[in-house]
């Protein structure tokens, strides 16, 4: 589901100020069509994380970004896991 920008901003109840400084710090990397920024659930998801660690935890900028990065290798060791288990398993099954 391709999400526009406005939609984003007021699922999300961010302002713009505050959007544009989490795309400037990669911590939110929206899709661009037709010169338009698009987004998905993903993206919201991420943003109320990222709501939750600075307005409820009061982790920093720097803190933030630590863990984005973490949460972003711990999402491509589960796909490899995951992708490693179907391999072996249809190996198996092909015995």
């Amino acid at each position: 589901m391709i999400i526009t920008k406005l939609e984003f901003l007021s699922r999300t109840k961010l302002n713009k100020h505050t959007l544009d400084v989490w795309i400037r710090e990669e911590w939110l990397v929206p899709d661009v069509t037709d010169a338009e920024l698009t987004f998905s659930e993903a993206d919201i998801s991420r943003a109320q994380l990222i709501s939750e660690l600075t307005e409820e935890l009061g982790v920093n900028r720097e803190g933030i970004g630590v863990v984005l990065h973490l949460l972003d290798q711990v999402h491509g060791l589960r796909s490899a896991l995951a992708s490693l288990v179907e391999n072996v398993r249809v190996k198996d099954e092909s015995r």
